[in-house]
């Protein structure tokens, strides 16, 4: 099942048939909202607001470990999530679609960042963090619905909630990053240790501020006024997506954690046991 996790200004599917409203709490606390499982066409999907109703969580505050363990637990084996990005090379333009394959975090801790630890000792791999399967039926949406999709990007992760220096932005360019978020890190690491194959859609708001031209420099406003265009993109590009049959999550995202447990389970706690079977489904 895939599990669509909306960022800022995606707080709602259209179009989706809401089945039922799941509210639950999880070993590692609340998630951000209520989770809505439904029907879009043929496919089951489950939707939740990253930032919560009303968008009252910044990046930091977001308890990503929650989230996607109860889209875990709701029965996800996929996870496609939304979030405004900005650009940091100049043929990604504003108003365009980019999805990320690789991630630098360049987060400071404030994040709990991984499920395991306290007794669970693992080491997933995250070589390749995004799935190529969920990234290729995208860009056979965007296709379908006639826009273009930058791949093959790599995603630098800030803690935010500031908007960066000049001087960030270009170290991270000359790190060889081309877009610059608050949200996928540690998302993407936590799927890939819960077994989900994951994907995002960035939609491009700016060229964060390494070009000397200061009103191209990034500011809240600018960021809403732009996003709000483009979601309209990404809308359509979600709905060529769910009118298909959507993609086989690989095999080896599927048992990421099979090679990667160090703690026998006989060592496990009856509660470590427990979520530790809902990560392995």
């Amino acid at each position: 099942m895939l599990a669509i996790v909306g960022g800022t200004g995606l707080y709602e599917i259209p179009g989706l048939h809401i089945e039922e409203r799941i509210r639950q709490t999880t070993p590692f606390g609340e998630p951000s909202g209520d989770i809505l499982k439904g029907r879009y066409g043929s496919n089951e999907v489950l939707f939740l607001a990253r930032h919560g109703s009303g968008h009252r969580l910044l990046p930091h505050e977001v308890n990503y470990r929650a989230n996607v363990f109860a889209l875990k637990q709701a029965g996800a084996t996929m996870l496609l999530g939304f979030s405004a990005v900005g650009s940091l090379v100049i043929e990604v333009k504003p108003g365009d679609l980019a999805m990320p394959e690789q991630y630098v975090d360049w987060t400071r801790g404030q994040r709990q960042r991984t499920f395991f630890g306290g007794g669970v000792a693992a080491h997933v791999s995250t070589a390749k963090p995004v799935s190529a399967a969920l990234v290729d039926a995208v860009q056979a949406a965007a296709q379908r619905a006639g826009h273009a999709v930058h791949r093959g990007l790599t995603y630098a992760c800030v803690e935010g909630p500031r908007l960066g220096t000049q001087a960030e932005s270009h170290m991270l360019r000359q790190a060889g990053c081309h877009l610059v978020g608050m949200t996928n890190v540690p998302e993407v690491f936590l799927a890939r240790e819960a077994q989900m194959a994951y994907a995002t859609v960035g939609l491009v708001t700016d060229y964060d501020c390494w070009l000397d031209d200061a009103e191209q420099h990034v500011s809240v406003s600018g960021i809403f006024e732009l996003y709000g265009k483009t979601l309209g993109k990404a809308a359509q590009v979600l709905d060529a997506l769910l009118s298909h049959p959507l993609p086989q999550p690989e095999t080896s995202i599927r048992s990421a954690l099979a090679t990667a447990m160090l703690t026998p389970d006989s060592a496990l706690t009856p509660e470590q046991q427990a979520w530790m079977e809902v990560l392995r489904r």
